[in-house]
């Protein structure tokens, strides 16, 4: 019989690191208070100041395009060497019709190349860099390219028209020598918990109500994390910065405490009060902010999660190359930074909100 005592760890034959990252965020910004002044209601005390927001010409297919550019610049490396484009998303533009091949065409990894699209809804991103680890750490390739991108999407007037934001980032997996940070070691978490779903026809998400905190995200975030930490024989004082999957603000603070980590180490992957929850990006677009300022050395914690349910945990240390690499491309707080507000009726005409028949 196997022991489970030591929680079994996912450790490739190969050494594997993040060998280019980078993200997108449209420059679009709802204000929290235009949606309680439309709905009558206050945010719930999710502290969101703002979300992000796509514009009429954005999908998740323009944003993947842009956050992979700017992974390939921090690279350096000819997307020809790319063996795979892997997308994770809740809001693929098709339902019969990759969004990774049109990735991989525009960034010019084409035709050698294997593509496909990722769903597992707020942890798509990083299930998609848990392939990419195995498929490089295995060396069937150098560089595979893992994304986490999202449209928002909420039912108007639901409280997540607060906190569903847009945007991601992407990540290129390559050898460990050549990496920005190194994969120590990672660890998944999955069980069958219904706490948010959305059905083929249906074009909105319905929340799970009881289940959505205590059964699903913080069993699975402190599951993932404790497990990962007790197999690789870490602790929180030996991270200098944790990324948490960010739904609100309260969630990844509340778990953070419980699991013995201090507000320091949570505060520069806390996006989600100016751009929302980016679903497959949430905990991404944290993890690109992070490496923005992170020093040789410095280990990283991300914990994703996804409705359904379940978790990745994976722990990185960054490397000397990483510093030299910063502005290769623009950083996270470059798109934080780049903003223009607009209100609710344009917000209501750039997602669809209004059917016209």
């Amino acid at each position: 019989m196997t022991d489970h005592k030591v929680p079994p760890i996912l450790k490739p034959i190969r050494d594997v690191g993040i060998v280019g990252y980078g993200a997108y965020i449209p420059r679009y910004r709802l204000p929290a208070s235009e949606v309680a002044r439309i709905w009558k209601a206050g945010s719930g005390g999710l502290l969101i100041e703002e979300k992000a927001v796509s514009g009429l010409d954005e999908d998740v297919i323009t944003m993947s395009i842009e956050a992979a550019r700017n992974a390939l610049a921090r690279a350096e490396i000819d997307p020809s060497e790319i063996r795979a484009v892997w997308v994770g998303s809740e809001s693929h533009p098709y339902a019969v019709k990759p969004t990774s091949t049109v990735v991989a065409e525009a960034i010019g990894a084409t035709p050698h190349t294997q593509a496909a699209d990722w769903e597992f809804a707020c942890k798509a991103g990083t299930e998609a860099i848990q392939a990419a680890i195995g498929f490089v750490g295995s060396e069937m390739a150098r560089f595979a390219l893992a994304i986490g991108m999202d449209t928002a999407q909420a039912r108007p007037g639901d409280p997540l028209e607060y906190t569903a934001g847009a945007g991601g980032a992407a990540f290129l997996l390559g050898p460990a020598e050549i990496s920005l940070a190194t994969i120590e070691s990672s660890y998944s978490f999955a069980t069958d918990t219904p706490d948010f779903f959305r059905r083929a026809n249906e074009k909105y998400p319905e929340h799970g109500e009881r289940f959505t905190g205590e059964p699903s995200y913080f069993k699975h975030i402190t599951s993932a994390a404790q497990a990962l930490m007790q197999a690789i024989e870490a602790s929180p004082s030996d991270y200098q910065h944790v990324v948490f999957h960010q739904p609100n603000t309260k969630f990844p603070q509340r778990v953070g405490r419980a699991l013995g980590f201090k507000p320091e180490q949570i505060e520069t992957g806390l996006l989600v009060p100016l751009i929302g929850n980016t679903y497959a990006g949430s905990a991404l677009v944290g993890l690109t902010a992070v490496l923005d300022v992170a020093e040789p050395g410095d280990r990283i914690l991300l914990v994703s999660y996804g409705s359904g349910a379940g978790s990745d945990a994976i722990s990185l240390r960054a490397t000397e190359l990483l510093p030299e690499r910063h502005n290769l491309a623009p950083q996270t707080q470059d798109y934080i930074a780049r903003r223009t507000e607009i209100d609710y009726a344009t917000y209501a005409r750039f997602r669809g909100k209004l059917t016209m028949k």
